[in-house]
């Protein structure tokens, strides 16, 4: 039984883990549109979408609450293009959005180990 085990390992040690959900983060961000496994996807999505509420919390309030929440951000996504990107692009157009900012394509399975493989994108509206 999984009581009490939240997350997914994806075959990997902690610290491979944290750089694969940063890098894969970053380019949903930098891209809009990633290409990647299943399971990755659902690793990633609930994190990118509590950035991007962070985000549209911190711009909506003052100035001292919105540097909170970038420094916030930049400490889990570690690239300050992505950080500006998310707080200045990103994040207004979801202004009005109560949540749901990504959608899950799926494409079938991956030909050389069958691993099913899904697009991971920003919602347009």
């Amino acid at each position: 039984m999984r009581h009490g085990i939240a997350g997914h390992k994806l075959s990997r040690g902690k610290d491979e883990r944290t750089a694969l959900r940063r890098i894969l983060i970053q380019q949903l961000f930098e891209h809009e549109r990633i290409q990647t496994t299943r399971t990755k996807a659902e690793a990633i999505r609930g994190h990118a979408e509590r950035l991007i509420t962070l985000a549209k919390h911190g711009n909506a309030s003052g100035d001292a609450k919105m540097v909170h929440a970038r420094r916030l951000a930049a400490a889990r996504l570690s690239n300050p293009n992505a950080v500006r990107k998310l707080f200045d692009d990103i994040a207004p157009r979801f202004k009005d959005r109560p949540g749901g900012y990504t959608r899950m394509i799926k494409l079938g399975q991956r030909q050389g180990d069958a691993a099913e493989v899904v697009i991971l994108e920003l919602v347009e509206e």
